[in-house]
């Protein structure tokens, strides 16, 4: 199962960078739950699809462009995908270049939780993986 798990990570992200917002939403379960990094200015946690929705569509709104390039490799057990990449922002402001990592469960081929961590090493602790 965690192949097609990481697989639907993979869509996911393709989605988020062809700025296909729906198919984001499609994707996730509708009882989906997002912890944002911590200190992050909205701290979270939101629980429910419209509840991501709206934190996802809040921080886009700060860029006019927006891009997530995966820096590492996927780490996978059982429903958890963990991913290392970087989030580019421009427009409004300074450029951003946000370097995370996040947790994703999927259960059921939908997001089931978001887990966003600005250490790699303690997402990978936290989703119970050794480097």
């Amino acid at each position: 199962m965690s192949e097609e798990n990481v697989e639907v990570v993979k869509r996911w992200i393709a989605a988020w960078n062809a700025g296909d917002m729906d198919t984001c939403r499609e994707m996730l379960d509708p009882d989906v739950i997002l912890k944002p990094a911590k200190d992050f200015p909205e701290p979270g946690p939101f629980i429910s699809r419209d509840a991501v929705m709206g934190f996802y569509e809040r921080t886009r709104e700060a860029f006019d462009w927006d891009t997530v390039e995966l820096t590492g490799e996927f780490a996978h057990a059982a429903d958890r995908v963990v991913f290392p990449w970087i989030w580019h922002g421009q427009g409004h402001g300074p450029e951003s270049n946000m370097e995370l990592t996040t947790i994703f469960t999927v259960r059921n081929g939908k997001i089931r939780e978001a887990e966003y961590f600005w250490e790699h090493a303690e997402a990978v602790e936290a989703a119970g993986l050794s480097e």
